[in-house]
């Protein structure tokens, strides 16, 4: 992750993230989604989704500042970018568990 970066995670009321994150005096937001049965093609059912949401901006963040991260996204498109992302991300998830 980018040195010293706070993620805060917030599910709003229509089912997509609002991400913050501050990272080196810069601020961003970003609006994320889950498509449906993206969960599951990860085998990420059983991780709540706003862990999912902040695993994957904690992904994006070891990639690029948050300053390229899109302002909004789906999470399957993640992997249109970072192709060893569903891999990384269920095997890092499931670690926790």
């Amino acid at each position: 992750m980018t040195a010293m970066a706070e993620v805060t995670v917030a599910e709003q009321a229509n089912g997509t993230f609002r991400v913050d994150v501050r990272a080196g005096g810069a601020a961003t937001t970003h609006v994320v989604t889950i498509p449906a049965g993206y969960r599951g093609a990860l085998g990420c059912d059983d991780v709540p989704a706003g862990e999912l949401v902040r695993a994957s901006i904690a992904f994006l963040l070891e990639h690029e500042p948050p300053t390229s991260i899109l302002r909004r996204f789906r999470l399957d498109q993640i992997a249109d970018y970072f192709p060893e992302f569903p891999t990384e991300i269920a095997t890092r998830l499931h670690a926790k568990s």
